[in-house]
């Protein structure tokens, strides 16, 4: 057998040519990290707080006597100081106008976008090469462009969660206060207690204060929800919670399980007419918080679970779409949910999270 190949060599028409293995000397790993703060800098765009300090970094890369950044209103931020501001502002004026380079002597002016937009200027003054400033220039457009992104995403979950708060179903609404009332003569204590946990539960589900919960949080309106649901359903609904301490100030995005609980009792015993259980168990796995709401209702098709988290289900299953994304823009593409189900063999739905998230802050 012909021994393998050395892993530093490539095949090329036929035979072996030896590849250099390249190393980042002291510079360039310096030009990474300033490329990382730059970004991390412009994340609030060309108008935020951080535009001085990415520019006078800019300017250290570049050694450039002056570096100076715009959007779209032409003010210019420097760092460093130009030899001339009004053929500055000319040359931003001529970029923003034309959406290409300007130059004159010295001074090189060239276009930023984000999302394939004309967004503002990056300028720069004193022996520095057109290419060397364009490699900023590329440096600040990606850095634009992924905050542009990040918005956007944010924009996106807003507007699921929005979607999610909007869900309450009018019937359940109907169903938890005739059977509140049904108690009003007869149990006139568990009338108020089932009008307490149908408060908490409003309350939770249309809360308009802060993003994120903790899974204590969000337990205490699934119990007000299941108190309602078993006022409603009788001896039809059995349930049981097991949720390890461990977890409860685990934080979460509002309204992550309480949709997959309403879930399990809607259409794994709801509308199958018979008794039937839910099982809510979380528990912590190494760095991870993993919590599991089981039905054993009819279940469904797998191919059809697919369709539902790839946002092609029907109407009704808006809810576990929207937690799935909003659980992975959050935290993600390795977190979200997982649908494990067959049909006639009920239905698990299984959410992972980390259990230590900073930036991550429950209200």
């Amino acid at each position: 057998m012909a021994a393998s190949p050395e892993p530093n060599r490539a095949r090329r028409g036929g035979r072996w040519r030896r590849v250099a293995r390249a190393r980042l000397g002291p510079d360039a790993m310096a030009s990474l990290a300033v490329g990382r703060r730059v970004a991390a800098e412009m994340r609030a765009g060309l108008d935020g707080p951080g535009v001085t300090s990415a520019a006078g970094r800019l300017q250290h890369l570049l050694d450039a006597e002056a570096v100076g950044l715009t959007g779209l209103d032409g003010d210019i931020v420097w760092a460093g100081w130009p030899a001339d501001e009004k053929t500055a502002a000319a040359l931003v004026e001529q970029v923003l106008r034309t959406d290409a380079r300007a130059v004159r002597k010295t001074m090189v002016a060239l276009p930023l976008h984000a999302r394939d937009e004309l967004v503002g200027a990056l300028v720069v003054e004193g022996g520095v090469t057109t290419a060397d400033a364009r490699e900023a220039a590329i440096l600040v457009s990606d850095a634009l462009d992924r905050a542009k992104l990040e918005a956007s995403a944010e924009v996106a979950v807003q507007a699921e969660l929005r979607a999610l708060r909007a869900e309450i179903s009018p019937h359940f609404v109907y169903n938890s206060l005739t059977a509140i009332a049904s108690f009003v003569q007869s149990d006139p204590e568990r009338a108020r207690e089932l009008l307490l946990d149908f408060a908490e539960y409003a309350r939770h589900s249309l809360a308009r204060h802060g993003d994120y919960t903790t899974v204590s949080g969000e337990f205490q309106a699934i119990e007000a929800y299941l108190a309602l649901a078993r006022a409603v359903l009788g001896e039809r609904l059995r349930v049981q919670v097991r949720i390890a301490p461990e977890i409860l100030p685990v934080a979460l995005p509002y309204l992550a399980l309480q949709p997959l609980v309403e879930n399990a009792v809607q259409h794994g015993v709801e509308v199958t007419g018979e008794r039937g259980s839910v099982q809510v168990t979380g528990e912590a796995e190494g760095s991870e918080c993993v919590i599991t709401v089981e039905d054993d209702g009819p279940g469904m098709d797998p191919v059809y679970a697919a369709e539902i988290l790839a946002g092609r289900g029907k109407p009704g299953s808006l809810g576990l779409v929207n937690v799935d994304r909003r659980l992975r823009t959050v935290f993600g593409p390795g977190y979200g949910l997982v649908i494990e189900t067959a049909t006639g063999a009920g239905t698990r739905v299984v959410l992972r999270v980390p259990r230590f998230q900073p930036g991550v802050v429950p209200q």
